[in-house]
């Protein structure tokens, strides 16, 4: 007999929850659904093209710390700041001291300090040859450059004209650029090829794993495509956002990463309960109407979790991470849209193409397979039999399993936060091996001075200031306007000219060691020298470690936001305080392996050699906390879609290990299949060329797989047993639960 896929009369169609009634509802009006969603998505297309050009260019910067108000007084006192990048110029023959060579390496500075949109250029022939401009063997010298402006501003509008024309360097002088600006401009266009890169492999593979487990063409297709609308939509969305905030370039890779994964996931589940229906003898109208009653539902809330791990990012000052939390709640708002409403429509208009023999009414009708029980088809099969065995032995399988999972997480106790430098680049790139010279033939690192200003516009002269300064290990210079000083001794005259202005500002020159190392840490002896007057402690160094530190002290809020908020939503799904509790628990063992695999990889470098990066020894805490909220809130999405299925079943029979059991026999299929393809996802970003996008693949791929394989199959049924009863409380228990208890 073939699929019953008529639709049913209106008359027939009305009535039950309101879901139901808009899934009959888009099923009537299926035409105008589709036409709508057309001119919306063609709508959402121009949007996201404007909004594209329209990112900025974030900054590792915390607004209103002592660094951001330091550099405020420099500008507005002296007229300065620290260096945004730097040229190294080489002597192409001899040494940068040769007449002719400086000849040229001044021309070549005030050429650089003409251009538009450059406050201020010096080099060491303008400064009087200090050892901090100069290379140990001569053959180097460097020009640092200040650009005022936003991150966007300097890297899109002045760079970009700048970099290649004073590169092409003189007949005497090879010139190569770096610095901080340089770094993260070309930063950008990496990232973006190594995403587009992705998804074009991501693309025909999940196309792939798709028509494995769906077995149609159109099955597998129609995700895909929705995944593409929900990455559309998002970004349309994002162009709304732009009015009112900046969001960082960055936020578009987000957008690309999530779309595609929760698109699929949300389709999937709603299409399993449609084809589920199928098998049950539900006319095609009726299917689309309780896929929409049951795993629209559960799609919603899978949703709502996602976006408010995400929104919790709004509880940090910091433009950067605020981004992904506009990125991410529009991509869910395109994903629900897309599986909740669009592709009710879609099945409406072809859901027999979806459908297989496997799916034919007959076969779980009772002449085939047995009594059904209460008109559902008996649950068998792998996972069935699977939580069955896990629930004889709870404390077993499950202590086991959280041994494992703690060991795998165990790397993580030896997390070290530092800060992100040029060896996020491959090689290769440019910016990198210009940093790489500077490191290994300069003694210090001037573009990255420690910016010391006094509050006292009337501050006088801090010449014992200095000498302590100077003899801090891990400085090798202060500069002030009563002279230079190393090792605590005065080793050069000062420069009234630059240090002119109303008040007392000194350059604390850090030695490429200390950088390579820990500037954080400098920065704190730096701080804590007692100074002559009431100063700020600013430059690139101190704007990283208040970076740093304005991340770290609002994490337990976050934290705490986060279990909060999704607490309740998922609170509200089960109608139960328990579940909630044991699923934020789950979910912090998935999150502890995600962070495990993260120190083990990046910081201690053990598969550097294969995915070809360089670590560094600690992990920027940016990546990592953005990476908490989507892990978090992925984790609760399979969470939510798992227990709806025993929460049905639960409510049906009473029986919490029965529940368990059928519910992980239809839930864990799809669920395996879907973590499988946003692991995929996420692991075809290992292969990037920046490490930013390397640790986000490794990360994520590793949290989805825990999550979606031992914590799913075997924790949650091990709890649920252990728990019997108490997992619905303050519900009342059913009287239908004679088995529900604790097996040891």
């Amino acid at each position: 007999m073939a699929v019953n896929t008529r639709v049913r009369p209106a008359r027939e169609q009305t009535g039950g929850p309101p879901l139901r009634r808009l899934g009959f509802l888009l099923v009537r009006r299926r035409k105008v659904v589709l036409a709508l969603a057309a001119a919306v998505l063609v709508l959402a297309g121009a949007l996201a093209a404007g909004a594209v050009p329209r990112l900025s260019l974030s900054r590792f910067e915390a607004p209103g710390s002592e660094s951001d108000r330091a550099q405020a007084e420099l500008a507005e006192r002296f007229g300065t700041g620290s260096p945004d990048m730097v040229f190294l110029v080489t002597a192409r023959s001899g040494t940068v001291d040769d007449p002719a060579v400086e000849a040229e390496g001044r021309e070549l500075t005030a050429r650089i300090a003409g251009w538009e949109g450059v406050a201020e250029s010096a080099s060491y022939w303008t400064r009087g040859g200090p050892a901090t401009l100069r290379s140990e063997d001569g053959r180097h010298a460097l020009i640092v450059v200040r650009i005022p402006g936003d991150a966007g501003h300097v890297r899109q509008e002045v760079l970009p004209a700048l970099v290649p024309e004073i590169t092409k360097g003189t007949r005497l002088l090879q010139v190569r650029a770096g610095g901080g600006e340089e770094v993260f401009r070309e930063t950008v266009p990496l990232a973006r090829q190594d995403f587009v890169r992705a998804e074009l492999v991501i693309f025909p593979l999940a196309f792939v794993l798709l028509w494995f487990y769906q077995r149609r063409v159109m099955a597998a297709l129609v995700p895909i495509l929705a995944g593409v609308f929900a990455m559309v939509i998002g970004l349309g969305l994002l162009r709304g956002v732009l009015i009112f905030a900046e969001i960082s370039t960055f936020a578009l890779n987000l957008t690309l990463a999530m779309g595609l994964g929760l698109g699929i996931d949300s389709c999937l589940f709603v299409i399993q309960r449609f084809r589920e229906e199928t098998r049950r003898g539900a006319d095609r109208a009726g299917a689309i109407a309780t896929a929409v009653e049951h795993a629209g539902r559960t799609v919603l809330f899978s949703g709502l979790t996602v976006a408010t791990s995400l929104a919790v990012l709004f509880a940090l000052p910091f433009d950067f991470l605020r981004s992904f939390a506009y990125a991410g709640i529009a991509v869910v708002a395109g994903g629900l849209l897309a599986a909740v409403v669009v592709l009710p429509a879609v099945l409406a208009s072809i859901g027999g193409t979806m459908v297989t023999k496997r799916d034919r009414p007959e076969r779980d009708r009772p002449e085939r397979d047995g009594p059904e029980r209460d008109g559902h088809e008996r649950a068998a099969g792998f996972w069935h039999a699977l939580a069955t065995r896990v629930m004889r032995r709870p404390l077993v399988f499950g202590g086991l399993a959280t041994a494992v999972l703690l060991l795998l997480a165990s790397p993580f106790l030896d997390l070290r936060f530092g800060v992100a430098d040029d060896r996020v680049l491959p090689p290769e790139a440019s910016s990198r091996q210009t940093q790489e010279v500077i490191r290994r033939t300069f003694p210090a690192e001037e573009t990255d001075a420690i910016q010391i200003v006094s509050k006292d516009r009337a501050a006088g002269e801090a010449t014992r200031y200095a000498e302590t300064l100077s003899a801090l290990p891990g400085v090798a210079q202060v500069d002030s306007a009563a002279g230079s000083y190393a090792g605590g001794r005065r080793v050069g005259d000062g420069d009234p000219e630059r240090f002119r202005g109303r008040g007392a500002w000194l350059s604390v020159v850090p030695s490429a060691e200390a950088l390579a190392g820990d500037p954080v840490r400098l920065v704190a002896a730096v701080r804590a020298v007692e100074p002559p007057f009431e100063v700020l402690v600013g430059g690139y160094p101190a704007e990283l470690a208040d970076y740093r530190s304005s991340v770290l002290d609002r994490l337990p809020l976050v934290l705490a936001l986060m279990f909060g908020v999704t607490f309740a939503v998922l609170a509200g799904m089960t109608r139960s305080l328990v579940i909630p509790l044991k699923a934020s628990l789950l979910n912090l063992l998935s999150l502890g392996v995600m962070f495990g695999a993260l120190v083990w990889v990046f910081q201690e470098g053990h598969l550097s050699g294969l995915l070809g990066f360089t670590p560094t020894g600690s992990l920027d805490p940016s990546i990592p906390i953005l990476m908490l909220c989507v892990a978090y809130g992925l984790s609760m999405d399979y969470e939510v879609f798992l227990l709806s299925r025993i929460k049905e079943e639960y409510d049906r029979t009473g029986d919490t290990g029965e529940a368990v059991a059928a519910g992980l026999q239809r839930g864990a299929p799809l669920i395996t299949a879907a973590g499988g393809i946003l692991a995929l996802t996420f692991a075809a970003y290992a292969t990037a060329q920046v490490a930013f996008v390397q640790m986000l693949g490794v990360g994520m791929a590793v949290a989805v797989l825990v999550d979606a394989t031992v914590i799913r199959a075997v924790l949650v049924p091990s709890l649920m047993r252990l728990a019997g009863p108490l997992n619905w409380w303050p519900r009342r228990v059913s009287p239908k639960s004679p088995r529900d208890g604790v097996c040891a």
